[in-house]
């Protein structure tokens, strides 16, 4: 059966003319590869949502052995990671994307070295979880990520002077726990109860702080826990990232947020 024609489904299929008017995504992505998947699943999901019938996104991916990433950011040689995904981005422009994801959170360290190095916009994932926090009236929040992106202000730093938002952190015992669990289970495709709870308590313990929200600052803990889990609004970084992606290859607003028709 054909797709009932409304004013919504004409003004979406206004933006993109054409299927030539679609701008190509680039990810660089299997960091890890299980978080991967849902960006791929998110962004044609939305995409057809947006344009109907058997549309789906134009996408180049590069995926990156992470075990070898794993082990120069455990090594702190992130000139090196830099490199790497430096490398893995110039692929993904020679094959014709016309801007970039680094589909991880924690690899935005090294952002700058990967911009740098092509001459496509990188969409930082920060920019979009931004504007969601601050679309929800928000000033202060809790940070889940993994060790590197709690304790190095890069991402913390980012919010503050893009967006005026303080990004607090558990402290060191939860921060060690929070980042074995992703490594250790979450990036392995281990999905524990017993994790769930740990990650809940967290949650908890930081919006006793203060916290009026919570980012799922790495992209696999939207494995592990979700909006049914707990009453603290979260933010998912993995599907915002995924969204404004495509808001930009079909040329809608970033304001425009689909979350409620998923």
């Amino acid at each position: 059966m054909p797709a009932l024609e409304t004013p919504e489904r004409r003004r979406n299929v206004a933006a993109v003319n054409s299927p030539s008017e679609m701008q190509t995504i680039g990810l660089v992505g299997g960091m890890s590869w299980e978080s991967t998947v849902p960006y791929y699943q998110h962004i044609n999901r939305l995409t057809v949502q947006r344009l109907g019938g058997l549309h789906s996104a134009r996408i180049v991916l590069y995926s990156v052995d992470f075990n070898e990433l794993e082990a120069l950011m455990r090594a702190a040689r992130w000139n090196a990671v830099g490199a790497l995904l430096a490398d893995a981005a110039r692929a993904v422009e020679a094959a014709g994307a016309d801007f970039l994801l680094l589909c991880t959170n924690t690899m935005h360290k090294v952002a700058d070295q990967v911009t740098s190095a092509v001459g496509i916009p990188l969409l930082h994932i920060a920019d979009p979880l931004g504007s969601a926090i601050r679309a929800r009236g928000m000033r202060r929040v809790g940070l889940l990520a993994t060790g590197y992106t709690m304790e190095d202000p890069f991402y913390r730093d980012y919010l503050a002077e893009r967006f005026d938002i303080e990004a607090i952190v558990p402290d060191a015992p939860d921060r060690r726990r929070v980042h074995e669990i992703i490594f250790d289970e979450l990036c392995r495709g281990i999905v524990r109860e017993s994790s769930r709870a740990e990650y809940l308590r967290i949650v908890d313990t930081l919006a006793e702080r203060g916290a009026e929200g919570i980012i799922l600052g790495c992209t696999e803990i939207g494995m592990l826990i979700g909006a049914k889990d707990t009453d603290v609004p979260l933010f998912d970084t993995t599907y915002l990232h995924a969204a404004a992606a495509v808001n930009r290859a079909l040329g809608f607003s970033d304001d425009d947020d689909p979350r409620s028709k998923l």
